[in-house]
């Protein structure tokens, strides 16, 4: 069986355990601290960084694309029988989600109302042109998944719990980036692909009290805290 070397709340990881999880694909996680990295971890992954994945004869591979794109040769596709060019245009699209990762997570960390709008115009600027290319189909590529769902879920789906537990809305002004979320979110495969501690981990670190998010959560809305219609107009039900 395949392992996945992991942190418990990257998204770069995520983006792998989608791919085996829409697969159907058995693996096993190894989770390591980030903070303290294990000397065996060390000697084997040539970044210093997460995932790396681990065959079944023992090659460790790491960066998450390189990783994707081993499990696509070596797995049926998806999607078969697409030609190169409209896999290079998926691994494209993949790849504007991908790059917005950090920056997800920087926003998630901002400290104050301005920091977190400064740091999420790259995520507003590749969202406005993912909405411009998203159609009336349930998924990117019509009623089948493919990479580029699995990619850009990694993203949605950490908005979904931003705005479950804060009212604060990443992609409130898109309708077809919303619609997108809800059906990624009906195929289970965020859950399933995060691990089961994920949601308290990512709350723990993304929505502290020294985070604008945070301090959100801590309190009953107002003017302040839920500016221009970003956020609900009422406490959302994680506070009841």
């Amino acid at each position: 069986m395949i392992k996945i070397v992991s942190f418990k709340i990257c998204p770069f990881v995520q983006r792998v355990t989608t791919l085996l999880e829409a697969k159907k694909i058995s693996y096993r996680v190894e989770y390591i601290s980030l903070k303290d990295k294990p000397q065996w971890f060390l000697e084997v992954s040539p970044n210093g960084q997460v995932p790396l994945l681990i065959t079944e004869s023992g090659e460790v591979l790491f960066e998450s694309d390189a990783i994707v794109e081993y499990i696509d040769e070596i797995y049926p596709p998806l999607i078969p029988n697409q030609s190169p060019e409209e896999k290079a245009k998926d691994r494209a699209w993949s790849y504007l989600a991908t790059k917005n990762y950090l920056n997800q997570c920087n926003a998630q960390r901002s400290s104050d109302l301005r920091s977190l709008q400064e740091k999420s115009a790259k995520l507003h600027k590749a969202f406005t042109t993912i909405e411009a290319a998203l159609g009336k189909s349930p998924y990117f590529k019509g009623n089948t998944l493919s990479n580029v769902d699995l990619a850009w879920l990694v993203l949605l789906g950490r908005a979904e719990i931003i705005k479950r537990y804060t009212g604060y809305d990443f992609i409130h002004q898109y309708p077809k980036l919303k619609k997108w979320q809800k059906a990624l979110k009906q195929t289970t495969l965020f859950e399933k692909s995060a691990g089961e501690d994920f949601e308290a981990a990512f709350i723990k670190f993304y929505l502290s009290e020294d985070t604008y998010l945070g301090k959100c959560l801590k309190k009953i809305y107002d003017d302040n805290c839920c500016p221009n219609n970003i956020c609900c107009s009422s406490r959302p039900s994680s506070f009841e």
